[in-house]
């Protein structure tokens, strides 16, 4: 489906999938209240009963996607990552408001931009202040800048599973986990052109070659040879280059995903990317045929707005890598 590229991401009892020129949203609505999506922009699908299904769809601003720099190689990276997190905080908005009940207020813009920022600083501070912090602790020890990258490398990486880790063991976050594996089925089925039905998608793994999980991996792993050439420089400067690289890292890390899911037929690449591929079985579960359903609503909401054969290349920025 070159035509066509989908990415996606599962949210609070439900799905969001994203076309090149729109994206939707799909949630189970609770059984014990009779909540609508709160009315953000589009109207609610028939679905605001309770247990239907309720969607919302949006078009993507591509006003920018035709500028020149935003098609260089490393800054299309970054501009499709910011717009991805963009969407993806909006549509757990909905599908978090979506749940809340009757008597509830709806959680506010204010609200979410402040989650976003402590996320942000959060993942920032835990992927790579920290590894540098403490590696910084032995650097005496150590007495190579090589050595330096490379436990600082091995730290970030190891904290990085081992936080994968501890969410998968997370109750409360099994569900997620489950709709994340609806979505891949549901994409995979739509890839191979197959029947967009719940019977037809569990036949497909929920394991996807551009999954978020993926990138997150090649990001610690490209980190190590990006900061290599810097040294051993005072503490303080260390922590700001780490800081200053997450944008080059980013982007490195987007063209690599990119080409691996482009050449994904290939063994060398399948086997280059086997370890981000055994690495979602951490961060996605078997869904039943409820959640395939929402998954299947939400691509439906997608598909059925988007053009075929009327698709420029420059539409697709950021598609080929996020599922």
């Amino acid at each position: 489906m070159a035509d066509a590229p989908i990415g996606g991401q599962a949210v609070l009892e439900g799905v969001m999938m994203r076309g090149i020129a729109h994206w939707a949203v799909a949630v189970r609505m609770p059984e014990a209240t009779a909540d609508a999506v709160p009315d953000e922009a589009a109207p609610v699908a028939p679905g605001d009963r309770p247990g239907e299904i309720a969607v919302k769809e949006f078009e993507i601003n591509r006003s920018g996607r035709r500028r020149r720099i935003v098609k260089l190689p490393l800054v299309r990276g970054v501009v499709a990552l910011v717009e991805s997190l963009r969407i993806g905080m909006r549509a757990l908005s909905i599908a978090a408001n979506a749940q809340m009940p009757e008597e509830a207020e709806e959680l506010s813009g204010g609200i979410w931009i402040a989650t976003i920022a402590v996320s942000v600083v959060f993942a920032v501070g835990l992927f790579f202040v920290v590894p540098v912090s403490l590696t910084s602790l032995i650097k005496g020890q150590l007495g190579s800048s090589v050595l330096f990258w490379l436990v600082e490398g091995v730290l970030r990486t190891a904290i990085f599973l081992g936080y994968l880790a501890l969410l998968s063991r997370m109750r409360d976050l099994r569900r997620v986990f489950e709709y994340h594996g609806a979505e891949h089925k549901v994409i995979a089925c739509h890839e191979a052109g197959d029947e967009l039905v719940a019977e037809r998608a569990a036949t497909y793994p929920r394991l996807h070659p551009r999954c978020g999980t993926s990138f997150l991996l090649v990001v610690m792993i490209v980190a190590i040879f990006v900061f290599a050439p810097i040294g051993l420089p005072a503490w303080w400067l260390l922590v700001v280059t780490r800081i200053l690289g997450i944008p080059v890292i980013a982007g490195i890390s987007f063209e690599i995903i990119r080409f691996a899911g482009r050449n994904r037929e290939k063994r060398w690449v399948q086997t280059i990317m086997y370890p981000g591929l055994q690495l979602q079985r951490l961060t996605t579960r078997e869904p039943d045929k409820s959640q395939l359903e929402v998954a299947i609503a939400a691509l439906r909401a997608v598909l059925n707005r988007e053009v075929p054969g009327q698709l420029a290349a420059d539409d697709m920025l950021g598609l080929e890598v996020v599922a």
